[in-house]
C-alpha cells in the first residue's frame, strides 16, 4: 500500500487532523506501510505536501498547520491524479523564444546599457533594447526583441521580490527602468535591509534543528519545488543519501534524484571527496543534490561539474535560504498596501490655479 493511500486510511479512521509524525505512527502500528528510511515521518509529510502541491483541490488532503494534515471532503481516492504513476498528456507545440547568441541574457544586457548610458536615470525599455543591440552585447533572432526586453525585466523584478531579495531594476512606470542600486534610500531600500536581517536569522534557525528537522524541511522544500515520490532515507550526517524523490517538471519530464543534505557549519565548506561519494551512491539514472547550510570549497565544484561523469547539482546555505523564503517556508509575508500617483493621470502642462 502507498504512503498516500495508508494516510487516508489512518485520517477516515481518526475524522480529524492530525500531525504527521501521528499518522506514521498510525500507519506503521497498522502494517498498512513499512518505512526503510530513519526518518520516516519526513517521507509521510512530503508526500501529502507534494500530493497537495500538485493536485491542489483535487487531493485528498488539506494541511492545517505545519506537518498537519486532514482529509478533505469528499474523499477521493480513485482519481487519476492521486495515483503515484504519471498522467499522459499530449503536449502542443509552442512557438519558440527568442535565441540570443551572444552569452550575455537579456537582463545582463539591460545593466550594462543602465550602467553605461543611463546616468543614474531609467531608460524606456525601447531604448535599452536597441543599445543593447547596437554595441553587440544582444543579437536576437526573434521580431520583437523589446518586448522580450521588458517583459523579462518585468520577470526578474517580481522573482527576485518573491524571493525577499532587491529586485536588480526598478520600474518607473511608462515602460521606463532603472538600477536599484541608484537608490540608497527610501522604502525599497528600508525592506531589503529588513528582509536582508530575515535572511541571516533564518539561516541561524537552520543551523538550530535537529537533523530530522532540517530533513523535514528540506523535504518539504522540494516538494514546492516540483518533486514527488519523496521519501526521507536515512538520517543526516551519517555519509549516506538523505532524500530521493523525483522532479517533476510540467508532468512531462521525470528526473530521479538523490538528494545529500549536510547541515554544516558556516566556512566548514564541503569537499571534493563529498561529491564523489554522493556520485557514487546513485542509483541508475539518478541525478545528484547536495544541500549544505555552508558552502562548496573550488575542488568541491570542479569535481560537481566534471564533464564526464554524472552531474551533481549543488546547493549552497545562501541558496537554500532564498528558495525557502521564495516558497514562504520559514517565513511568513507581510503584505501592504503602498499607494503612488499613476503617471497615466498626470496633466500633459501645467495649469497655474486661478481664483475660481
Amino acid at each position: 500500500m502507498s504512503v498516500k493511500t495508508a494516510a487516508i486510511e489512518v485520517l477516515r479512521k481518526a475524522q480529524s487532523s492530525l500531525h504527521a509524525k501521528a499518522i506514521t505512527e498510525q500507519i506503521v502500528a497498522a502494517g498498512l506501510w513499512q518505512p526503510s528510511g530513519k526518518t520516516p515521518e519526513a517521507t509521510v509529510s512530503a508526500q501529502l505536501y507534494s500530493d497537495i502541491k500538485k493536485n491542489g483541490d483535487k487531493s485528498p488532503f488539506v494541511k492545517v498547520a505545519h506537518q498537519t494534515f486532514a482529509l478533505r471532503e469528499p474523499v477521493c481516492v480513485a482519481t487519476a491524479a492521486t495515483k503515484d504513476e504519471p498522467v499522459p498528456v499530449k503536449v502542443g507545440k509552442k512557438p519558440s523564444p527568442p535565441v540570443v547568441k551572444t552569452g550575455l541574457s537579456f537582463t545582463t544586457c539591460a545593466q550594462k546599457v543602465l550602467e553605461q548610458f543611463g546616468n543614474k536615470k531609467p531608460m524606456h525599455y525601447r531604448v535599452i533594447t536597441e543599445k543593447a543591440i547596437a554595441g553587440g552585447w544582444l543579437q536576437s533572432s526573434g521580431k520583437t526583441p523589446e518586448a522580450t526586453m521588458y517583459a523579462q525585466l518585468i520577470t526578474d523584478i517580481k522573482r527576485q521580490q518573491k524571493r525577499g531579495e532587491r529586485p536588480r531594476f526598478v520600474q518607473h512606470g511608462r515602460g521606463y527602468v532603472g538600477l536599484s542600486q541608484w537608490m540608497r534610500q527610501g522604502l525599497a531600500f528600508q525592506i531589503e535591509q529588513h528582509n536582508e536581517q530575515i535572511r541571516k536569522k533564518l539561516r541561524e534557525r537552520l543551523m538550530a534543528m535537529t537533523p530530522g528537522e532540517f530533513e523535514e524541511l528540506v523535504a518539504e522544500l522540494l516538494a514546492e519545488m516540483g518533486f514527488d515520490m519523496i521519501e526521507a532515507t536515512r538520517l543526516s550526517g551519517d555519509g549516506g543519501i538523505d532524500v530521493r524523490g523525483t522532479l517533476v517538471v510540467g508532468d512531462v519530464v521525470r528526473i530521479k534524484m538523490a538528494v545529500q543534505v549536510k547541515k554544516w557549519k558556516l566556512k566548514n565548506n564541503i569537499q571534493a571527496p563529498v561529491v564523489q561519494q554522493v556520485r557514487g551512491s546513485l542509483g541508475a539514472h539518478e541525478h545528484g543534490l547536495i544541500i549544505t547550510t555552508s558552502d562548496f570549497s573550488p575542488g568541491a565544484a570542479r569535481e560537481a561539474a566534471q564533464a564526464d561523469k554524472t552531474p551533481i547539482a549543488l546547493m549552497n546555505g545562501e541558496q537554500l535560504v532564498v528558495l525557502l523564503m521564495e516558497h514562504d517556508i520559514g517565513v511568513r509575508r507581510i503584505a501592504s498596501d503602498l499607494f503612488e500617483l499613476d503617471d497615466e493621470t498626470a496633466p500633459s502642462e501645467v495649469v497655474p490655479l486661478g481664483d475660481d
